[in-house]
């Protein structure tokens, strides 16, 4: 005998919960299959006495994500900033360059332009896609067909920026630059609002952390729900060959439902047998979009030194022989249990993870060493770290990313409904996908899409907008004059090489003339 509900929600992430949750409140028989025994996907707050709790996946809220922030409140989950007050480190072939505000300062006017014009282009770029189907922008096709290590290559310039740009892409996706289409990513990087937004602290996607934890999101809504959510209970099984979906476990409990939401990595439903079969479209598309790889690393210690000598821990360390490749002060909000936060980026992850988890924190301290230039950084008293490529039911973190060409042949079944089964998941969303935010709005927008096939909301109800957070109000991310309108190195190259033969040319032919050597008739 099996029981019997009207939404079958696979995935307790804060995608699959939030679904979950507004089926709930809206009157609606739901129940909540999770594979792991712990709430929250790829976000994971541990707590112990060396930390008092520390988010080892997804962590930061920053404005413009508005739903994340209401869901936030509604639960009683207050914010704190990320203290980004100091010095900021970005380190290249073994030098420190000091800086403040959101990108690293560049003393060669070249690489100056290299690193506007590259954040630039891309804003101008994924100006021109649509946020709910980006395969269908103008230059899809063309865009879809080149790496955004093609990408780099055609609009940097100078090494500098090409290392900035490289680490720009590994800490945004995770993937390395070679591996994804660029239709893909500056999709990905508009839906967050655009470059400088997506990669800074301060108004930006960073800029603030839960106090307490951002699993405490995915805890409380579990409280909520009481027993409709199901730990433990990996999804084997989904039959709607009949009138009700069929839905089966690992552990061989059967669940009926009149809709299946799936709210996990787009990946991992290849773990389920489908009956009938998925669409070719989609099951091609699960097949080619793989996760991306990093392991989180918190070194805790006895005080914040960088502090005292004027840094936030704020690093952008673009050296290849050091294996954390950004970093951010992680420090409690009232200035307890000092730490640094760091992340090993794409294929550094691949190539530490065969190391021990003390032979990676060793070389993690040595590079802050170096980096911070203080023995100080080589005594933590603590570290934790988490390994996202290791966990079965994420496949790696922090989202799934579009290799070239999959997006304009396959894209458009990312969120396409299969009979009764919907998506949801971040990966659907169409604002801030890959971040909580949109978790939460695929998962609210594949609940309407249910509620709007069971006759309960209209159809224009399904996707909504999210009002602006009266707590963390956004800033306008504006441009100066010179930002838009500076050249990009090679023009100014160009301008400097034909200015140079334009001048030249002029002075010869006022020699000639002044020997004799042409008259003019």
């Amino acid at each position: 005998m099996s029981d019997k509900y009207d939404v079958i929600v696979i995935g307790g992430g804060i995608s699959g919960l939030s679904a979950a949750k507004l089926l709930h409140e809206s009157g609606l028989s739901v129940v909540v299959l999770e594979a792991r025994d712990r709430v929250g996907g790829r976000t994971h707050t541990i707590r112990n006495k060396e930390t008092k709790y520390v988010d080892v996946g997804g962590a930061y809220v920053g404005p413009t994500q508005n739903r994340l922030l209401r869901m936030a409140k509604e639960l009683g989950i207050e914010t704190y900033k990320v203290n980004v007050d100091g010095i900021l480190i970005q380190c290249d072939k073994g030098k420190t360059n000091k800086f403040r505000g959101a990108l690293p300062t560049a003393y060669n006017p070249l690489i100056y332009l290299d690193y506007n014009n590259f954040m630039r282009t891309m804003d101008q770029w994924g100006s021109e896609i649509p946020a709910d189907a980006p395969w269908k922008a103008p230059h899809a096709v063309e865009w879809d067909r080149i790496s955004m290590e093609q990408f780099i290559n055609k609009v940097c310039w100078t090494s500098t920026a090409r290392r900035f740009a490289e680490l720009f892409v590994n800490l945004v996706i995770t993937a390395e630059t070679h591996q994804v289409s660029t239709l893909w990513f500056l999709w990905y990087v508009k839906l967050c609002g655009g470059t400088v937004r997506v990669f800074s602290t301060d108004n930006g996607g960073q800029e603030r952390k839960f106090v307490g934890g951002s699993g405490q999101i995915s805890e409380k809504i579990m409280e909520r729900l009481q027993d409709r959510v199901k730990l433990e209970s990996p999804v084997v099984k989904i039959d709607q060959s009949g009138d009700n979906v069929i839905v089966e476990t690992l552990n061989h409990e059967i669940y009926q439902g009149k809709y299946v939401i799936s709210a996990v990595p787009p990946i991992l439903s290849t773990k389920i047998h489908f009956k009938p079969d998925l669409p070719a479209v989609r099951n091609q598309l699960i097949q080619r979009l793989p996760m991306g790889s990093v392991i989180k690393c918190m070194v805790y210690y006895k005080e914040a030194f960088w502090r005292k000598k004027g840094y936030c821990a704020c690093m952008m360390i673009e050296d290849e022989d050091k294996p954390i490749g950004f970093t951010l002060d992680d420090t409690k909000p009232d200035g307890s249990v000092p730490a640094i936060i760091g992340f090993i980026l794409s294929r550094k992850a691949t190539a530490l993870s065969n190391l021990s988890k003390e032979e990676r924190k060793k070389k993690i301290c040595e590079s802050y060493a170096k980096v911070l230039g203080t023995d100080e950084a080589l005594h933590p008293v603590h570290y934790e770290e988490k390994d996202w490529s290791k966990e079965q039911y994420s496949g790696g973190c922090y989202t799934a990313y579009f290799p070239p060409g999959i997006m304009t042949q396959f894209g458009s079944a990312i969120r396409q409904p299969v009979g009764k089964i919907y998506f949801a998941g971040t990966e659907t969303a169409t604002e801030w996908s890959g971040y909580m935010e949109g978790a939460i709005q695929a998962g609210e927008r594949a609940a309407r899409e249910v509620m709007f096939k069971m006759g309960l909301i209209a159809h224009d109800e399904i996707w909504k907008d999210e009002p602006e957070s009266k707590d963390v109000p956004a800033i306008p991310i504006t441009t100066t004059f010179l930002e838009r309108n500076l050249p990009s190195a090679q023009g100014f190259l160009r301008f400097i090489g034909y200015s140079f033969i334009f001048s030249t040319s002029a002075a010869l032919g006022y020699f000639a003339m002044k020997k004799g050597y042409v008259t003019l008739k």
